[in-house]
């Protein structure tokens, strides 16, 4: 789990919503997706891959880690069009990281949806929410429902 933000002489902040950056670089969605996992099922018919256990999924600079990951294909038969992943999600991008139940990225679009208690940490600060979308092509993230997080003083108080 990532480390919880605690701080001494701080207080918490609550929004319903806020943007913030997420990522050091922008993410190239054109890149090769790479998968590891225990196992793999896969149904043509319905166009679906289902990983298992222990999923890693790294592209660029990011990287995903979940219990189950579904790989959704285009019907073109033209590669990956979205991945659905569950169970101790955690995305990881140049220094900042993100908890979640759930992440559906949609790589056409360029954007990975995080939900059920999200946890984003950016070195010592952290906010909490229960959904972040983030924007893969620019580097913002927005986060809603709930956004709480601890502000940090300045070293001159």
């Amino acid at each position: 789990m990532l480390p919880l933000f605690l701080a001494l002489h701080a207080a918490p902040v609550s929004a319903q919503s806020a943007d913030v950056a997420f990522g050091a670089l922008e993410q190239d969605t054109s890149l090769p997706v790479e998968v590891t996992a225990d196992n793999l099922s896969v149904d043509n018919a319905t166009g679906t891959a289902v990983f298992t256990g222990n999923v890693l999924i790294s592209q660029g600079e990011m990287t995903l880690s979940a219990g189950k990951v579904e790989v959704i294909y285009r019907a073109s038969d033209q590669g990956i069009a979205k991945l659905e992943a569950t169970g101790g999600v955690v995305l990881v991008a140049g220094e900042d990281a993100a908890e979640s139940q759930r992440a559906d990225y949609d790589i056409d679009a360029g954007t990975l949806v995080m939900s059920g208690d999200v946890l984003m940490t950016q070195g010592p600060s952290a906010l909490s929410a229960q959904e972040m979308t983030v924007n893969l092509n620019d580097g913002t993230a927005q986060m809603s429902g709930g956004v709480k997080t601890i502000l940090q003083p300045g070293s001159g108080n």
